[in-house]
């Protein structure tokens, strides 16, 4: 009866989707770091080494890049919560195909349908997000959804390899990733509701003299003649290469420095399984403060986008520590010491493109219709995307020997972000269009 009446009452579902928003994305998460943890063992599976292996993460990557900007279509159509039902239950057996893949091309053709089926929750979250919470709350909320995401990459490294210990099969853990994702499927379908209009009235229509049926939105050709959405197409452009780095071959560069040592197989999955996962989880508590800040700005009286803008812009002092990681990896210095100092830069290097990562979506929010959201997340998103395909080809392609010009390019993204952010970024009025 409890349960029933806090999914019934508004001001309480709220917080039930976006704890169910969290646990899905959590599983998003844990569904990608599949690859990247157990590399070794897949690589060794199917006979290929890491030039194959950035090919069957650009599977992934192109159709995602692909899929985004549908997504967002999709959901400025049909709504958060359908494109967000199918987007999950296609991904959930698209791993669970994966288990079962005969030869890698097979493999690849699912990590492909992965590719195409997870960004219907990214697309759908932030409409959700908008639709259901008012500003002073919004970046808080878009982060504690978000945040699944990176304690998607806490738990993964500990749950993979409990699973990879307790079953022995890779493509096991696979499939038992894949059954949770259907599972939240189904609760997904029977808990989120569109708001009501005593919620709308606070939300999407509280700055707006129009009921929300009549509210004026961009057409999509008229999007691109907009400064922002170009904006945020080359903000995700060139930042988001730095956290895909992180999901996709961090866990193998800190499992390689192991080899390097002389350590097995099992003892780097064994190390990756207690500190892979830091630099995610002070990443996501160190997101959800930035957002908390940036909403405590708005509280105190500074406008949105302004408050916004001057977080992201803060935090961007980051970035030049991944300079650093070369230099100490080449260091002659105890190994412990060494790992350590690395996972403590990619900590706050997780801070930086999770603070990003959380509250670009908001900005959009901010500056757009609310009928356009999704479209301008799924092209920024899919942009993002691309660029991380490029650059996760150039990782592929060179020996860790050389990969000191890599950590100084991603020394540098997000300053360039930041500077596009800072002249592109504004509220935009389709009465201007």
């Amino acid at each position: 009866m409890t349960m029933t009446k806090t999914i019934t009452n508004p001001a309480a579902r709220k917080w039930v989707i976006v704890a169910l928003m969290f646990l899905a994305i959590i599983c998003n998460y844990l569904d990608r770091q599949l690859l990247s943890i157990l590399k070794p063992e897949i690589l060794e599976h199917f006979r290929i080494g890491d030039f194959e292996y950035a090919w069957i993460v650009n599977v992934f990557l192109l159709c995602y890049a692909i899929m985004y900007p549908v997504s967002g279509i999709l959901v400025d159509r049909f709504g958060p919560k359908s494109v967000m039902l199918g987007g999950i239950t296609i991904w959930s057996l698209a791993c669970i195909g994966a288990g079962w893949a005969p030869n890698v091309w097979v493999f690849a053709a699912c990590r492909g349908v992965l590719g195409l089926a997870e960004p219907t929750i990214f697309a759908g979250q932030i409409v959700a997000v908008t639709l259901w919470f008012e500003k002073k709350q919004r970046a808080t909320a878009n982060s504690l959804c978000t945040i699944g995401g990176s304690l998607g990459a806490v738990v993964a490294p500990i749950v993979i390899a409990w699973l990879m210990g307790l079953l022995g099969y890779w493509q096991h853990v696979f499939v038992i990733s894949g059954v949770v994702g259907l599972v939240i499927a189904l609760f997904w379908l029977f808990i989120y509701r569109t708001p009501p209009q005593e919620v709308l009235d606070k939300t999407v229509n509280a700055d707006l003299k129009t009921p929300a049926g009549e509210q004026k939105s961009f057409t999509f050709k008229q999007l691109f003649k907009t400064h922002t959405l170009w904006g945020g197409i080359l903000i995700r452009l060139v930042s988001d290469p730095v956290w895909y780095f992180c999901c996709f071959w961090l866990p193998g560069f800190l499992r390689s420095m192991g080899a390097h040592q002389g350590l097995t197989n099992e003892q780097t999955l064994n190390m990756i399984q207690w500190i892979g996962g830091i630099p995610f989880l002070v990443g996501a508590i160190g997101g959800i403060l930035t957002s908390a800040w940036s909403d405590g700005m708005i509280r105190r009286g500074m406008p949105a986008l302004k408050a916004r803008k001057k977080m992201l812009i803060s935090v961007v002092v980051i970035a030049p520590l991944c300079m650093l990681v070369p230099f100490i990896n080449a260091a002659d210095m105890a190994f412990g010491l060494k790992i350590g100092l690395i996972i403590a830069i990619f900590s706050l290097v997780a801070v930086l493109c999770l603070s990003w990562l959380y509250t670009i979506p908001v900005v959009f929010a901010e500056t757009f219709p609310v009928k356009n959201i999704a479209s301008v997340m799924g092209l920024s998103c899919g942009a993002g995307a691309l660029g991380s395909m490029v650059f996760n080809q150039f990782v592929g392609s060179i020996p860790e020997s050389g990969w000191k010009i890599l950590f100084i390019i991603m020394g540098t993204l997000h300053l360039f972000a930041a500077l596009i952010l800072w002249k592109l970024v504004r509220k935009e009025n389709p009465d201007n269009a």
